[in-house]
């Protein structure tokens, strides 16, 4: 046997004499003795998993469940915690730092939870844990009303059911927002130096954590009813709702009956909290199939429209009736409910001097133009709420990807339930005019422009193929996408002016069509954004069409 597979063989072995889980256990010591007997698929799983360690980045840590480095598991989470308590010891001066931990509910998160307060605890940090599993945006909140130095959600969002994840957020100076460089590059090498220097079944660990009470959950309720509360008409709002086997039910519907809206139809198999998320194939309203039966729900019903969540309810789907699609129904992609809500937002802040909307750099330029129009300040920032959260004056912020953040002054994140409140008050005002969303989406074109986006997602099993797709398009640059020539291509991956660096290719081409390439933060894809503004819609929906088989080529050029 090779003195590689040894030493993988003797780290395997190390990992998992301090796994504190009978489940991850078992699974890596049949992995051990069958690479121990030179089977090279159990060798190649070894290798997989302890090759690298996941990665702290985007959105803390995520990934699949499962014995290693490159796994989520409890020796992962007690070195992550550890490190991330190191680091709130070493940035929080005066008294104790104070952290609060949440989660929902996918396999493991409570557990993953308890081993973080302990841990936090166990460390000297004042620790509140929340009293049940909640949705992200709660956690959130949570940060602020305790006035805390921190916060954990233990999460995977709307990743594989096999995944999960921890999120963290800084409170203080960052006032409840994801973390950013230098702050995750720092904990990820305190939480580095955990795993090199401690074996975690000798960390200390402590039961003296504090269990939240109802009333940050009251308070949150309270806060969110009050962005939009029913006018009289919204009583007469026939809608269906889907939580997608996630946590966004129970704190959603007391906030309608707290702001006076009635109680949608429900999507039953799907309303209560699973982690095998048994109705999708991926629990992602963005994926084709996954509202499928808020489809035929809203069509048993005859409602005006559909809201769903995503599993713990940070992230907001609509759907809308039309009958020039399959099935009856078409989900508003993300651009045109954040040019909604943008609107929105836009019309309640003008005349207040500094106020701005803000959005990703790949979401819909649409969001610019309201922001000139009201006589607003508008932030273009990176991927990712960390960037959007702290643009100067927001009163909102957006992302295609199906994120909202409408209430900054409570959440400094994006926030699906609060989003919901607001498209209702929306829906509420529109049918007391006798009018409907796709209404209101046709008085955004005549107002404000007609703009029209398309993406373009490749899914890899390895991560390899995107770098090679970013290296070809960076050491051989296009000059055409289809038919259209690029006029001009910018490289964000050393930064720009006031722009940290990302990975990001973004073309500007004859015609004004806007095309953006990035990997994705929090899935094995690579994304492609197109934006196009034209004299009406069908005209934009055209030349985003046209640019999307361009792109389609171009990327199979490359891969």
């Amino acid at each position: 046997m090779s003195e590689q597979v040894e030493a993988r063989l003797a780290q395997a072995r190390a990992w998992l004499r301090q796994d504190p889980d009978a489940e991850t256990r078992d699974e890596l010591a049949g992995i051990i003795t069958r690479a121990s007997s030179g089977d090279a698929a159990a060798i190649a799983d070894l290798d997989d998993r302890f090759g690298t360690r996941l990665a702290f980045g985007t959105a803390g840590l995520r990934g699949a469940l499962g014995a290693g480095s490159n796994r989520m598991n409890r020796v992962l989470i007690a070195q992550a915690a550890a490190g991330f308590a190191a680091y709130l010891r070493a940035h929080v001066h005066g008294s104790a730092p104070t952290v609060v931990v949440g989660y929902d509910g996918r396999r493991n998160s409570r557990r993953f939870a308890l081993d973080s307060a302990e841990l936090f605890a166990g460390a000297g940090l004042r620790t509140i844990l929340l009293p049940r599993l909640l949705p992200t945006p709660v956690l959130a909140f949570a940060v602020r009303h305790f006035g805390a130095d921190a916060g954990v959600m233990v999460t995977a969002s709307h990743n594989p059911p096999d995944d999960n994840g921890y999120k963290v957020y800084l409170g203080g100076v960052d006032g409840g927002s994801q973390i950013v460089s230098p702050g995750d590059i720092e904990i990820a090498a305190h939480i580095q130096s955990v795993a090199d220097d401690s074996d975690v079944t000798s960390l200390p660990r402590s039961t003296t954590y504090e269990t939240a009470n109802e009333d940050v959950i009251s308070a949150y309720i309270r806060e969110t009813a009050a962005l939009a509360p029913a006018p009289p008409s919204a009583k007469n709002l026939n809608w269906v709702y889907t939580a997608m086997h996630g946590v966004g039910w129970e704190t959603f519907t007391r906030i309608l009956r707290e702001a006076g809206y009635p109680q949608p139809k429900t999507v039953g198999e799907q309303l209560s909290p699973d982690p095998r998320f048994p109705t999708v194939s991926f629990p992602n309203p963005e994926e084709p199939g996954a509202m499928d039966l808020a489809f035929a729900a809203a069509t048993r019903a005859r409602a005006d429209f559909i809201i769903a969540n995503d599993p713990d309810a940070d992230r907001l789907a609509v759907a809308i009736p039309d009958d020039s699609v399959d099935g009856g129904w078409r989900r508003l992609s993300g651009n045109e409910v954040g040019l909604l809500l943008g609107a929105r937002a836009a019309r309640a802040a003008q005349g207040r001097p500094g106020a701005s909307l803000a959005c990703s750099l790949v979401s819909s330029p649409g969001l610019g133009a309201i922001a000139a129009h009201h006589g607003l300040d508008f932030h273009e920032t990176l991927t990712g709420f960390k960037w959007i959260s702290r643009a100067p004056g927001m009163v909102f912020g957006f992302e295609e990807a199906l994120g909202y953040l409408v209430n900054p002054e409570t959440v400094r994140d994006k926030d699906g339930i609060s989003a919901a409140i607001a498209v209702l008050g929306l829906a509420a005002e529109a049918h007391e005019r006798g009018d409907t969303l796709a209404t209101l989406l046709t008085e955004l074109g005549d107002t404000y422009g007609h703009f029209a986006s398309g993406q373009v997602s490749v899914r890899v099993d390895d991560l390899s193929i995107i770098s090679k797709i970013m290296l070809a398009l960076r050491t051989l640059p296009p000059t055409r996408i289809g038919d259209t020539a690029i006029q001009s291509a910018e490289d964000l991956l050393q930064g720009s002016a006031g722009q940290p660096a990302g990975d990001v290719l973004r073309y500007r081409l004859a015609d004004g069509s806007r095309v953006i390439v990035r990997p994705s933060g929090t899935e094995p894809k690579l994304k492609v954004y197109i934006d196009a503004q034209a004299d009406s819609a069908e005209d934009a929906r055209r030349a985003v069409a046209d640019v999307e088989t361009g792109v389609r080529a171009l990327l199979e050029e490359h891969s």
